[in-house]
C-alpha cells in the first residue's frame, strides 16, 4: 500500500487547540446555511422566468460544473489545510497575496451591513404579521379620519405599506430624510440576536444552525403543498419552466447564470474558508464541496417551484378579477341579468357586442385581461418578497398564518447566511491577533456587532433603500470576481498545482482527477476573466443611475430614472475599488519590509532560506 504524502510545511502544529465542529453534519449544515440565502428565494426564480424558463438551467449548470464547484473546492481545501481565516490563509500561501485576505474581509464586512438590513425589513413584516387583518390588506384612514389616504388609493395597500409605512422613502437620494426609529429598533434586535448566536463562534452557531438551516426547508415544503393545491399553480409552473432555447443566443443569459452561481455559493467572501478551518485536517473536502454545491442549486430549483406555484395562483386570481370587472361593466351597460355572463363566455360575448354595438363598447372602461401579462408581473429581490408574494398571501385563507411562516422562513434563511458572514469577519481578526491577551472572544464579537449596528444606521434613513441598492451593486460584484480570480491564480500558479494536489491527496486519500486539474488550471480562470470583462463592459455602457420614487406622480409609486449625483458616484467608485487596494498595498508593504531587512543585514552570507510556511 502506497504511503500517503506527509503533511507539507503549511500545517501549523499550534493549531491543535483550535475549536472543531461537533459533527460532520453540523459543518455541512453551516456551509449550506451560509450558501443558501435570500438569493435562492427571490433571485434564481426571477432569472429562470426572464431568461427562457427551463432553458436557463443549461448555462446555469454549465457554470456550476466548471466554475462554481471547482472554486468552492479550492476554498474548502485551503481553509481546512491551513486552519486559518482568509487573512491568515493568504499570508501563509504567499505574503504578497495577504491583501487578498484583507480585501475579502473588507467586502464581507460591507455585505454584512446591508444584508442584515434586509433582515430588519423581514423582522418588521414578521412582527406585523401577527395582526388580523394584515396591515397591508387595506388602505389606512387619512389624518382627518374622513376617508382613505389618497396616496394608498392611487396605488395599492401592499405598495403603500412597503414604500410609506415601512421605508417612508424619499423622492431623491440627496434627501436623506430622518431615521425611521421602528427600523432602528428592529436593527438593534437583529444584531442582538446575531450576537447571541455567534457569541462563542462555532460553539453557539453550530447549535443554532440546526434550526436556522432546516426550518426554511420545512416552510418551503408547507408552501409547496399548499401552493400546488391552489388554482393556477400549474399555469405558474408551466410559465416558469417552459424553455425558450433561442434566448440562449443572448450573452447576458450566460453572464447572469455565471454570476448567480458565483454569488449563490458565497465564493470569495472568506466565510467558507473560516468554516472549513474548524474541520479536522483529514477530511474529504472534495465530497463536501460537491455535496454543498448540489444542495444549494437544488434548493434554488425547489424554491422556484414553490414560489411560482403561489405566483400562478396570484396571477390567476388577478386575471379573474379583471374579467369580473369587465363582465360587470357589460352587465350594467347592456342590462344583462346578473351573473349571466360566465367567465368562459366573456370573449365570445365581447366579440359579438363589438360587432353589433361597437360605439357603446368603446366607451366602457374595459381592461385588457391576459393571464400571461399577470404572470409577467413577477419581481426580483425585495419586490418579490415585500410586494408580489405578500399580495399573493392576502388571497390565501388564513393569511396571517401564512405571512408568519413566510417571513419567519426568510428571517432564519438570512440569519444562517449571516453566521457565515460573521465567521468571515471574526475568525480572521482572531487569527491575526487583534484581540489583546486575556480579553475574551465574546468582547471582540460584541464590539464587531455593535460597530456594524452603528454603521448600518445609514440604511434606516428614509433614503436607506437607495444606499442599500448602491452597496448591493458596487460593494461586492466587481471585488468578488477579481478576488476569486486571484484565489485561483494564487493557489494554482503561485502556491503550485503539484503542492496543492499533494495536500488534497493527504487530506482526502485521493489525488484530484483530470477534471479538477483542468478546471483549476484553465477553465475556471478563463470563465472568471470572461465574467470580469463582460461586467466591466456592462458598467461602461451607461452611467450609474437609480430608480427614484416620485410621490408627485398621480399614481404612487411611480419610478423615475435618475443619474447619481457626483458625490454619490465617488462613493460608488470607492466601494468598487477600495477593497481591491489592499492587494497592491500589502504587496508593496512586503517589498519594502524585505528591502529594509536586506539593508539591515550586514553579514556577507546571502544564502538565506525562505521563511517556513511561505508559498512564494
Amino acid at each position: 500500500m502506497a504511503q500517503a504524502p506527509s503533511p507539507g510545511p503549511l500545517v501549523d502544529s499550534c493549531e491543535d487547540e483550535r475549536p472543531r465542529w461537533d459533527s460532520k453534519f453540523q459543518y455541512l449544515l453551516s456551509c449550506i446555511g451560509f450558501a443558501v440565502g435570500l438569493g435562492n428565494i427571490w433571485r434564481f426564480p426571477y432569472l429562470c422566468q426572464t431568461h427562457g424558463g427551463g432553458a436557463f438551467l443549461i448555462p446555469y449548470f454549465i457554470a456550476l460544473v466548471f466554475e462554481g464547484i471547482p472554486l468552492f473546492h479550492i476554498e474548502l481545501a485551503i481553509g481546512q489545510r491551513l486552519r486559518r481565516g482568509s487573512i491568515g490563509v493568504w499570508t501563509a500561501i504567499c505574503p504578497y497575496l495577504g491583501g487578498v485576505g484583507l480585501g475579502c474581509f473588507t467586502v464581507n464586512l460591507l455585505v454584512s451591513l446591508y444584508y442584515n438590513t434586509v433582515l430588519v425589513w423581514v423582522l418588521w413584516y414578521f412582527l406585523n404579521s401577527f395582526q388580523y387583518p394584515l396591515p397591508w390588506s387595506s388602505c389606512p384612514l387619512d389624518l382627518n379620519r374622513t376617508g382613505l389616504v389618497g396616496e394608498c388609493q392611487g396605488s395599492s395597500p401592499v405598495s403603500y405599506f412597503w414604500y410609506r409605512q415601512t421605508l417612508n422613502i424619499t423622492a431623491d437620494i440627496e434627501d436623506s430624510g430622518t431615521l425611521q426609529w421602528r427600523l432602528v429598533m428592529c436593527s438593534a434586535a437583529c444584531w442582538a440576536v446575531l450576537y447571541l448566536c455567534v457569541i462563542r463562534g462555532i460553539e453557539t452557531t453550530g447549535k443554532a444552525i440546526y434550526f436556522t438551516a432546516l426550518f426554511p426547508y420545512l416552510v418551503l415544503t408547507i408552501f409547496l403543498i399548499r401552493g400546488l393545491t391552489l388554482p393556477g399553480a400549474i399555469e405558474g409552473l408551466m410559465y416558469l419552466f417552459t424553455p425558450d432555447m433561442q434566448i440562449l443566443q443572448n450573452p447576458r443569459v450566460w453572464l447572469d447564470a455565471a454570476t448567480q452561481i458565483f454569488f449563490s455559493l458565497s465564493l470569495a467572501f472568506g466565510g467558507h474558508i473560516a468554516l472549513a478551518s474548524y474541520n479536522p485536517p483529514r477530511n474529504n473536502c472534495k465530497k463536501d464541496a460537491v455535496t454543498i454545491a448540489l444542495v444549494n442549486s437544488l434548493t434554488s430549483l425547489y424554491a422556484s417551484i414553490t414560489i411560482f406555484s403561489v405566483m400562478g395562483f396570484k396571477a390567476t386570481n388577478d386575471y379573474r378579477q379583471c374579467l369580473d370587472s369587465n363582465i360587470l361593466s357589460l352587465i350594467n351597460e347592456f342590462d344583462f341579468p346578473e351573473q349571466s355572463i360566465p367567465r368562459d363566455d366573456y370573449p365570445a360575448v365581447l366579440m359579438r357586442l363589438n360587432t353589433t354595438q361597437p360605439d357603446r363598447v368603446a366607451q366602457l372602461p374595459l381592461k385588457a385581461c391576459c393571464l400571461k401579462d399577470f404572470l409577467d408581473k413577477s419581481a426580483s429581490g425585495p419586490g418579490l418578497a415585500f410586494i408580489v408574494f405578500t399580495e399573493a398571501i392576502l388571497h390565501m385563507p388564513g393569511a396571517p398564518g401564512w405571512a408568519v411562516l413566510f417571513f419567519g422562513m426568510l428571517f432564519t434563511l438570512g440569519l444562517s447566511s449571516m453566521f457565515g458572514n460573521m465567521e468571515g469577519i471574526i475568525t480572521p481578526l482572531l487569527d491575526v491577533g487583534v484581540l489583546p491577551k486575556g480579553v475574551p472572544k465574546e468582547a471582540l464579537t460584541g464590539l464587531a456587532c455593535l460597530a456594524s449596528f452603528l454603521l448600518a444606521t445609514c440604511f434606516t434613513l428614509q433614503s436607506g433603500s437607495y444606499w442599500l441598492e448602491i452597496f448591493d451593486n458596487f460593494a461586492a460584484s466587481l471585488n468578488l470576481i477579481i478576488f476569486a480570480f486571484l484565489e485561483v491564480v494564487g493557489v494554482i500558479y503561485v502556491y503550485g498545482m503539484r503542492r496543492f494536489c499533494d495536500d488534497i491527496e493527504w487530506m482526502t486519500g485521493r489525488r484530484p482527477s483530470l477534471y479538477w486539474r483542468l478546471s483549476w488550471w484553465a477553465v475556471s480562470p478563463m470563465l472568471l476573466l470572461g465574467i470580469l470583462l463582460a461586467y466591466i463592459v456592462l458598467l461602461a455602457q451607461r452611467p450609474p443611475s437609480y430608480k427614484a420614487w416620485s410621490p408627485q406622480h398621480e399614481q404612487f409609486p411611480s419610478r423615475e430614472e435618475k443619474l447619481y449625483p457626483g458625490w454619490v458616484r465617488v462613493i460608488c467608485m470607492l466601494l468598487s475599488f477600495l477593497p481591491l487596494l489592499w492587494v497592491p498595498a500589502v504587496a508593496l508593504a512586503q517589498l519594502l519590509a524585505q528591502h529594509r531587512r536586506r539593508l539591515k543585514d550586514t553579514q556577507p552570507d546571502t544564502s538565506m532560506k525562505p521563511e517556513e510556511g511561505r508559498g512564494c
